[in-house]
């Protein structure tokens, strides 16, 4: 498997819109300072819901049983050997995307690998960028950053989040240069210190 300095994971079910616009801003951003970058998106994937069977648990491999029937498993390989990963998602009713929330629930078998294995400390870099329609609201992104947190300790990464609020028309980022800047500032900055 190739890998990119920078996988990046756009987790919008629509093309286009505010998160796609973050990917390509943290891909230029990325680019301009000499690193290689995957962009892909979970539209783009079949990722069929995890079924709470547990086998996972008890395979010698921790393999999910539906590791065959979807690319479910084949973005969490690539989640879990990418130098740095940053996911760009838009935010529904206070929380993810259904699709980026299937793709979390099927870690469960790297949860059952991290348990079997020590639970080894963070050391790694995950960036997420949060982008969010609403303008107020104290617990906006509360419960995303929470989920993504405990979703990327099996993968030994600490979270990095810059959450956007504002941003619900379909071009809103696009026609916003100082939110833009934001994006690749923190991209920029992250990256330089990872």
């Amino acid at each position: 498997m190739n890998l990119a300095d920078v996988l990046i994971i756009g987790c919008s079910p629509r093309d286009g819109g505010n998160s796609d616009i973050a990917v390509h801003e943290t891909a230029r951003s990325a680019v301009s300072i000499g690193l290689s970058v995957e962009k892909l998106f979970l539209r783009d994937f079949r990722i069929i819901p995890c079924k709470g069977c547990r086998i996972c648990a008890q395979s010698p491999d921790f393999r999910c049983v539906l590791s065959d029937l979807d690319q479910g498993r084949l973005i969490l390989e690539k989640i879990d050997l990418a130098r740095v990963v940053c996911f760009c998602s838009p935010i529904f009713f206070y929380h993810l995307p259904a699709q980026f929330k299937a793709l979390i629930d099927r870690s469960q078998s790297y949860y059952e690998r991290w348990i079997a294995t020590g639970n080894q400390k963070a050391d790694r870099k995950a960036l997420c960028i949060l982008v969010a329609g609403r303008k107020k609201g104290d617990a906006l992104f509360r419960g995303s950053l929470l989920t993504l947190k405990y979703f990327l300790d099996p993968f030994n990464r600490k979270i990095s989040e810059l959450c956007l609020r504002g941003k619900d028309g379909r071009n809103d980022l696009k026609k916003d240069t100082a939110a833009r800047l934001q994006v690749s500032d923190f991209i920029l900055r992250e990256l330089e210190n990872s």
